[in-house]
């Protein structure tokens, strides 16, 4: 059998999460963001594209196979 491969999504930080909202950071911190111009890879799920769309005016957001 063949192993199906995830979908991947890279994150970039591309303005700081500092004097937004407690959620916000929590949900960049979440996405495994921890400063600015930090990159991060996360699977493709729907916990972390509700994230990703909580906070997708500080990211930079590439999909990837």
């Amino acid at each position: 059998m063949k192993k199906q491969v995830d979908k991947q999504i890279r994150l970039t930080l591309v303005r700081s999460a500092a004097g937004r909202l407690k959620s916000h950071r929590a949900c960049v911190r979440g996405l495994g963001l921890h400063y600015t111009h930090s990159t991060s890879v996360v699977m493709d799920t729907p916990e972390n594209r509700g994230m990703i769309r909580k906070v997708a005016y500080l990211l930079q957001i590439e999909e990837s196979c």
